[in-house]
């Protein structure tokens, strides 16, 4: 079956914070339940690349290369005798309007446009990454450093655990849609520094403030890879 859309994904840079169950509980999807790592669940911050995008295989003129920037938590589904573990996202920023309507109407997401750019600094053992969006008449960001060679993730690591969800679930008035991702297992840097500047409250609601205003449990930037997303199943 030919996927819906293909990409490369690259220079994704992950923020993940430890948030209370509670508190995105209400945003979970029907026949899905949070997933938990050691007794604990995540917010994600994740800024990315995409380039060479293609729908259904074919390039869209001026819309094959953009930012996008995310806000996400973690999910599992019973499928047969196996977990299908997943992400849900609470907001995605992209810089151009055919993109975010395209994702609304087939996907269901919360997609956002606005402008946005990015800054990839990548000499000899020095990574800098910056993804910037700006709403109303400020500029907001995620920045992070790293040295050295993209490592690969151990086995039952939390890195593990935030990179390898290759499932979507949305929440609709019908109930759930599902979607896979496909992509080869990524090897990431530890951030040697991190910024994230923004209204977190304007940005994604007053209940998130607290927790994305708080040190995250982990900073880093996973190398990427080519990318497929299946067709969504309505559950």
């Amino acid at each position: 079956m030919q996927p819906f859309l293909t990409a490369n994904w690259r220079y994704l840079a992950m923020l993940n914070y430890v948030v209370d169950p509670r508190l995105i509980t209400p945003l979970v999807p029907a026949e899905t339940e949070i997933d938990f790592e050691n007794g604990e669940t995540f917010l994600s911050v994740v800024g990315f690349l995409f380039l060479d995008t293609r729908l259904l295989g074919l390039p869209i003129p001026l819309h094959r290369d953009f930012e996008e920037v995310n806000l996400r938590f973690y999910v599992r589904r019973k499928s047969a005798d196996t977990w299908r573990r997943g992400v849900v996202f609470i907001r995605e920023l992209v810089p151009r309007r055919a993109i975010a309507l395209v994702a609304r109407t087939f996907y269901g997401e919360n997609y956002v446009a606005v402008p946005m750019k990015h800054e990839i600094e990548h000499l000899d053992e020095n990574l800098k990454v910056e993804y910037s969006w700006r709403r109303g008449r400020k500029w907001e960001s995620l920045k992070m450093t790293a040295t050295g060679e993209a490592q690969p993730i151990p086995a039952g690591s939390h890195a593990e655990f935030i990179t390898e969800h290759y499932w979507g679930y949305t929440a609709l008035r019908s109930g759930c849609s599902e979607y896979r991702v496909e992509h080869p297992r990524w090897k990431i840097w530890n951030a040697t520094s991190f910024e994230f500047n923004a209204d977190v409250a304007a940005l994604y609601g007053e209940q998130f403030a607290e927790v994305l205003n708080q040190p995250p449990r982990s900073a880093f930037i996973a190398d990427g890879s080519p990318i497929t997303v299946q067709k969504r199943q309505m559950l």
